[in-house]
């Protein structure tokens, strides 16, 4: 099943989507919002499905044309967006590019930070940056969105809690992230809002391309219309979705609606290319001792997308542009501040 949310309001208008990407149609009477539906997933599942597999045979009514550019985020806010870097090989890298050792704990247990939730951007908006020199990254990622996951859950009984999957662009200002490391306390600033792929997935429509809570096809990224990097996502991979989960709860229960995801895709093979500028980055100054690829500029743009064995978009295209960010006050801003 394959579900999408419109921009409507601050949660979105969820509706169903065909399985190739083409026409959609409301889910309004099942569920109003995606969040909706994963807070009564066992209760509206079946209604759910039964309206997918009716728009795939061509009797659903009320078809509409599916726009991604209509759509928010699956999921436009969050309870909670918690991002790891299963793919130890992109860490080692960048370790290893600015002569710092690995710790050996960072191959037997995942690095998770909580991200910015309480609003993504849709995946086609602007990336909006005050200054060039922050260092502007892209990152192309897979995540997950559990149901309500208790506190302790170990992986032989994550199955079940991953009800969809979706792919990620984790905005990076990699200038500012030193100085945010360095106090100890991690990132802020240099995290800002993410974007989500137009369509969420659930396991069962990826077939057998999701096994071992890895997914196994390429993520395919294009900087600027030119192929960045297509890295397999079951490769290399160090930690599961299973043992992301379990780390993630150890300490918390997880609400339904929680996002974990994977951290920026990477294979050892070179040949792949790469999901982010840094990893690229890195490259060059452990090949030169010069990185001479440089971060986002003002009016360049990323594509980050995934396709099945038979060359069709599975979630839809993350497409998004790079702008300045100018601060604008509204009329009520500005009374607010004026001096009485």
């Amino acid at each position: 099943m394959k579900l999408a949310s419109l921009n409507h309001g601050r949660d979105g208008q969820l509706v169903i989507v065909s399985r190739d990407l083409t026409q959609a149609v409301h889910a309004h009477d099942i569920a109003p919002t995606l969040q909706f539906a994963l807070d009564n997933w066992e209760q509206v599942e079946a209604d759910l499905q039964h309206l997918y597999r009716n728009l795939n045979d061509g009797v659903a009514h009320d078809v509409f044309p599916f726009n991604p550019k209509l759509c928010a985020s699956p999921l436009p806010r969050a309870y909670q967006w918690a991002d790891g870097s299963a793919y130890v090989n992109h860490v080692e890298l960048v370790r290893k590019a600015r002569g710092a050792d690995m710790p050996e704990s960072f191959w037997t247990e995942p690095l998770i930070y909580q991200g910015m939730s309480d609003g993504f951007l849709t995946p086609t908006q602007d990336i909006e940056v005050a200054d060039e020199n922050w260092g502007i990254d892209f990152e192309g990622e897979i995540a997950i969105i559990t149901d309500d996951v208790p506190m302790g859950t170990r992986t032989e009984e994550v199955h079940g809690h991953i009800k969809l999957l979706m792919l990620v662009n984790d905005v990076s200002l990699r200038n500012l992230i030193p100085s945010e490391l360095a106090k100890g306390f991690g990132f802020f600033q240099s995290k800002p809002a993410s974007a989500f792929s137009p369509v969420a997935v659930t396991p069962d429509e990826l077939s057998n391309s999701w096994y071992d809570y890895k997914l196994h096809h390429r993520l395919t990224v294009h900087h600027n219309n030119t192929l960045f990097g297509h890295p397999h996502a079951g490769t290399d991979m160090t930690f599961n979705f299973a043992e992301l989960v379990q780390h993630v709860a150890k300490s918390r229960h997880l609400s339904a609606g929680t996002i974990i995801g994977s951290g920026t895709v990477s294979n050892k093979d070179r040949s792949c290319g790469s999901c982010c500028l840094a990893e690229r980055r890195m490259l060059e100054i452990i090949d030169s001792g010069v990185a001479e690829t440089p971060f986002m500029q003002f009016g360049d743009t990323v594509r980050i997308e995934m396709f099945d064995d038979n060359g069709h978009s599975i979630f839809g295209a993350i497409e998004q542009k790079v702008v300045r960010y100018e601060h604008r006050y509204h009329d009520e801003d500005l009374n607010r501040h004026k001096p009485v």
